[in-house]
């Protein structure tokens, strides 16, 4: 498993862009208004070839606020669970005495803290670094989380740091899969009817799940680790202690899995937070499946399923590789046909292509249809060859990345799925220049 870093400090200081030029985009919202960003905020970063999730947390600050208590709680939690911590104060302000508030709750948490001091985007500042020795975690690293200076100074640093990538306890002819979703969609419900015994607590009250729990178990001569996972709350909710550490366990739970049963409540219908759990599948690369849960509790005629199915596609385009299940857990029904679905998802997860036949596909894709000009430059493709698994990743060589327009990647990876059976899984193509 990955290693955690967290990254905390008091309010308005930069942590927010600083986390998206880690993972390089605009996943955390960046206000000048102090308290913008509320609860902890996850992405997967990665530096020098080792990933990392990488944890968001809202400004800690001495005086009463609205959300402060609760902000003041999340970077805790955050805290308690991260293998290094990223501590940012600013330049141009000195050491605050919310500053010194934060640094108070990282001395007692027995974890490697490296100091940021941000918004160092002018030399004038480079001597006041000085002062930021007096926080007591060593020698400060100056950033611009706005311009990038430091920050792969402050990375190196990070990586240096990290624990070794965990070891698996598990054999690799073992499938693991978890099952994620928002609360109450019936996770736990699927998990006693995958494993054939009431292993979780099932409940009616939502959140009743706070950790993940794994169960070996065999069918039809195949080995199967089922996590379940707490369900993941909209941001904004999840502030109660009971239940503080579900959202940062289910996506540990995602990383140590090979397949990612996606649940929908089909009594609710699909709403929006629905897509941000999800997102969570696409962004730390595993195979997925669509569950529909509670099928036998609607209204249906012959068109509902095929409206439904229209509905998911839609809103989950980045999820168009996952097949879809219409189950109903509690009853039992059809909860059958996703076993052939979890096992091909892992199967094609895992799967290798030789670099003879993915170049026949490359040849034919370009020359059935050529690239158009962009950049005001024609791509001219070399070769490809698949350089990884878990999920499929491949790298195409060009004559220059820029003049290969978005769409038409996507047209590659589409005659790529064309000719070979990539379903249920991701897949990742990168474009190198060749030299």
């Amino acid at each position: 498993m990955a290693g955690k870093v967290a990254i905390v400090g008091r309010a308005n200081v930069g942590k927010s862009t600083l986390f998206n030029r880690i993972v390089g985009s605009r996943i955390s919202i960046t206000d000048d208004q102090p308290g913008v960003t509320r609860d902890r905020i996850y992405a997967k970063g990665t530096w020098l070839g080792k990933d990392f999730s990488l944890i968001d947390t809202g400004g800690i600050e001495i005086k009463d606020a609205p959300f402060l208590v609760e902000i003041r709680e999340q970077a805790q939690i955050a805290i308690d669970e991260a293998d290094v911590i990223i501590f940012v104060t600013d330049c141009r302000n000195g050491i605050t005495d919310d500053d010194q508030a934060v640094a108070k709750m990282l001395y007692k948490c027995d974890k490697p803290v490296i100091l940021a001091v941000n918004k160092v985007d002018d030399r004038k500042f480079i001597d006041i670094l000085y002062e930021f020795y007096a926080l007591g975690f060593g020698e400060p690293i100056g950033i611009s989380s706005v311009h990038g200076i430091g920050v792969g100074d402050l990375l190196d640093r990070v990586v240096s740091l990290l624990p070794e990538e965990g070891y698996d306890e598990y054999d690799e002819s073992i499938i693991k899969m978890c099952l994620i979703g928002c609360p109450n969609v019936g996770k736990s419900s699927l998990a006693n009817t995958l494993i054939g015994d009431k292993r979780s607590i099932v409940s009616n009250v939502a959140g009743t799940t706070r950790d993940s729990i794994d169960t070996l178990f065999k069918r039809d001569n195949q080995e199967y680790v089922v996590i379940d996972t707490a369900g993941i709350r909209k941001r904004g909710k999840v502030y109660e202690n009971a239940e503080k550490y579900s959202v940062l366990r289910a996506v540990s739970a995602i990383e140590r899995s090979n397949v990612c049963l996606f649940l929908i409540d089909a009594e609710k219908g699909i709403i929006e937070q629905d897509k941000h759990v999800a997102s969570y599948i696409e962004e730390y690369g595993r195979a997925g499946i669509i569950v529909v849960n509670k099928w036998d509790a609607i209204e249906k005629n012959e068109s509902t399923m095929n409206q439904w199915t229209k509905n998911i596609r839609e809103l989950f385009k980045f999820l168009d590789f996952a097949p879809i299940c219409f189950i109903s857990a509690k009853e039992n029904k059809r909860v059958h046909m996703l076993f052939p679905e979890i096992n091909r998802a892992a199967m094609n997860h895992k799967k290798r292509l030789t670099t003879s036949v993915l170049n026949d596909v490359l040849v034919d894709a370009v020359a059935m249809t050529p690239p158009p000009t962009h950049n005001k430059g024609k791509a001219k493709f070399y070769y490809a060859t698949q350089i990884g698994i878990e999920p499929p990743t491949f790298v195409i060589f060009v004559n220059d990345p820029n003049y290969v327009h978005f769409s038409y990647v996507r047209y590659l990876e589409n005659c790529i799925r064309d000719a070979f059976d990539f379903t249920g899984t991701p897949i990742k193509i990168y474009l190198r220049k060749r030299d």
